[in-house]
């Protein structure tokens, strides 16, 4: 580490070169200029004895393998725990700016009319609300003729590996919203996204059910962060088994 560095690391954020300050960056050159290390220290305001807010933020980012989508998932007490210094109230600020722009996400599907003709566009609508959740959650999003989005439901949650679907509560679901089509979509938290049997078990049922009171099945996927941090999904009827 050279001098500098050293000697800045041991001065308060306030004591920096002008340039060198998030938020008086922010100010001076936009928020765009500032990385993703200078945004988060913003968020924290104030470090611990012997480390500085940045510091603090660069270690965070590193712990979630410097993805925001990662850092996402943690809850307050994982950051209290693997932060040692850190208390509730930063954690809390951090996970809230976090969580705002996850809603904004979401808010953009809700606000227009979405079209799902395939398993990319379902992907886009229902990822925000469950791909970074820590327990399974499953689905439904219900479709017009020209498949539009008329309505979505959850109907089921579980545990970290499965969750309990009632097919019936699908397909009620349907009948409310006077549906063509459904749509269905789950997470895995572990990131592999490969389905099990049960899954593939599900599908089918779902799909027998909707030939019956002729409300097709479109699509299935499966989302989840990859463990490189990547936002993917399996798609269903991509792999034939649809």
């Amino acid at each position: 580490m050279s001098t500098e560095n050293s000697s800045k690391k041991s001065m308060p954020i306030t004591q920096w070169a002008l340039e060198d300050r998030p938020r008086e960056k922010m100010a001076e050159r936009g928020k765009k200029s500032l990385t993703d290390s200078e945004l988060l220290a913003i968020l924290l305001r104030t470090g611990i004895p012997g480390h500085s807010a940045i510091d603090i933020a660069k270690d965070m980012m590193a712990y979630s393998g410097n993805k925001i989508t990662n850092l996402s998932r943690l809850e307050v007490a994982d950051i209290k725990r693997e932060f040692k210094g850190l208390g509730t109230a930063k954690a809390v600020t951090v996970l809230a700016a976090l969580e705002l722009g996850n809603r904004m996400l979401k808010e953009a599907n809700e606000n227009k009319d979405y079209i799902i003709r395939n398993c990319e566009n379902l992907f886009h609508y229902i990822a925000p609300q469950i791909i970074d959740l820590p327990r399974e959650e499953f689905w439904a999003v219900y479709l017009s003729s020209r498949n539009k989005v008329l309505g979505r439901k959850c109907i089921g949650m579980g545990g970290i590996t499965q969750t309990t679907v009632d097919v019936r509560l699908i397909f009620q679901g349907a009948l409310e919203f006077n549906a063509i089509g459904v749509a269905v979509a789950h997470n895995h938290p572990s990131g592999q996204l490969a389905p099990s049997q049960a899954d593939k078990e599900l599908t089918q049922r779902i799909a027998k059910a909707g030939d019956i009171l002729q409300i097709k099945l479109i699509e299935h996927i499966i989302v989840g962060i990859t463990s490189e941090g990547k936002r993917d999904y399996y798609s269903f009827t991509e792999n034939g088994l649809l």
